[in-house]
């Protein structure tokens, strides 16, 4: 009787485990936990330093993306178009030959926005070196562009003093807002022209900020979701986990 009785007692051990097992689906995975444990046993001082350095990497690689001929423009993601005030009626002044003019008008406010985008790397590097640790262990854990969100509420108000003065001066050079009037001024009669005065130059900072800031979160997804871009041992430690 004695087999029998160790036969019945190992089925009744295995249905109390798979009970178990079925109450607690919920939790982590083996490769979860071992990713939980890593995360718990990084020092607060390292994921600063991680985050800080791949903020540094990020921002570098974003900044060097667009602050050069064709970083906008040939950038379809992040491409400056005319203003919506403008866009109804972008078939009719193609159609009455202002297509060169409104092609020029484009080309000169990526142009602007080209140049004026490496004042934000000295920004940035200041925001980097501010962030407290705090800040860095709640963004370690967060979304995917959580990192871009926060830099953005940190620099934003900054990067756009930075900006301007850049995006004026090329604005000018290249007669940017005359050629806005003069693109506007064929169409005063339409319903969706705005009569209010328009700032291009605030549009195109704008629209360049837009952009930085997307290229950003590109970068940060690129961190967090593939191995390959993670370029130090930190980088790979702190995001490896």
């Amino acid at each position: 009787m004695q087999p029998w009785l160790n036969l019945l007692r190992a089925v009744s051990l295995l249905c109390a485990s798979s009970a178990l097992i079925a109450q607690n689906s919920s939790l982590p995975q083996l490769g979860d936990l071992g990713r939980l444990a890593g995360n718990a046993t990084l020092s607060d001082t390292k994921i600063a330093s991680g985050l800080k350095q791949a903020l540094s990497v990020g921002t570098k690689k974003a900044v060097s993306l667009v602050d050069k001929p064709g970083g906008y423009l040939d950038n379809q993601a992040i491409k400056i178009l005319l203003p919506k005030s403008l866009q109804p009626a972008e078939g009719l002044l193609r159609s009455a030959g202002q297509g060169p003019r409104i092609d020029g008008f484009i080309v000169s406010m990526n142009h602007a926005a080209e140049s004026a985008a490496p004042a934000a790397e000295q920004i940035f590097a200041d925001a980097v070196t501010a962030m407290s640790i705090d800040d860095a262990r709640k963004l370690l854990n967060g979304g995917d562009t959580s990192i871009t969100e926060y830099f953005k509420s940190k620099t934003s108000t900054q990067l756009a003093t930075a900006f301007r003065p850049s995006v004026e001066k090329a604005m000018n050079q290249n007669e940017v807002t005359q050629q806005y009037q003069a693109l506007a001024g064929n169409l005063p009669q339409l319903p969706f022209m705005k009569s209010s005065p328009f700032d291009i130059d605030t549009y195109v900072v704008n629209q360049a900020l837009n952009g930085l800031f997307y290229m950003l979160a590109q970068q940060e997804r690129e961190i967090r979701n593939n191995p390959a871009a993670r370029s130090t041992a930190l980088l790979k430690q702190v995001f490896g986990h």
